[in-house]
């Protein structure tokens, strides 16, 4: 009996965290932290020295405002809200492990038989979590608008 208890006890903590998430006006603030971020990202690549600590900085600070927009509710948030947001992580998902495994060997064919050979040739998770994170959010909308 204990058991039982002790397992319903962690379910219940497990499914409370699984249905985190924010409030809608977080969508908004997490748009405009992304397009400012993204913004003095690309105005940081007309300049000659950029602090590479700012860089890193400016990267963190993009994924998380994807993240504070995919954890962000609708303003209906229904079952079929839900169901949707689920299948765009499941696309995002199998769609970030793709491009984990199809990049490098793209950028290989790329550097060794395309172009000279690059020794400057990095794939960091913050590609992948960006892509995936994007992605999630791309997909997310696509299939509310086509309910």
């Amino acid at each position: 009996m204990n058991a039982k208890k002790l397992m319903d006890c962690e379910r219940t903590k497990i499914e409370k965290w699984s249905e985190f998430q924010l409030p809608n006006v977080w969508k908004l603030r997490g748009t405009i932290i992304c397009l400012l971020i993204f913004g003095i990202m690309i105005a940081l690549k007309f300049i000659d020295n950029e602090p590479l600590w700012l860089k890193d900085v400016l990267r963190k600070g993009l994924l998380v405002g994807l993240l504070i927009v995919t954890l962000s509710k609708e303003k209906i948030e229904d079952e079929m809200v839900t169901t949707l947001r689920f299948k765009a992580y499941t696309l995002a998902f199998i769609m970030a492990v793709m491009y984990s495994l199809i990049q490098p060997v793209a950028d290989y064919i790329v550097n060794n038989f395309i172009y000279e050979a690059s020794k400057h040739n990095d794939f960091s998770y913050f590609q992948v979590l960006s892509f995936m994170l994007i992605i999630q959010i791309m997909f997310f909308e696509i299939l509310k608008r086509n309910r």
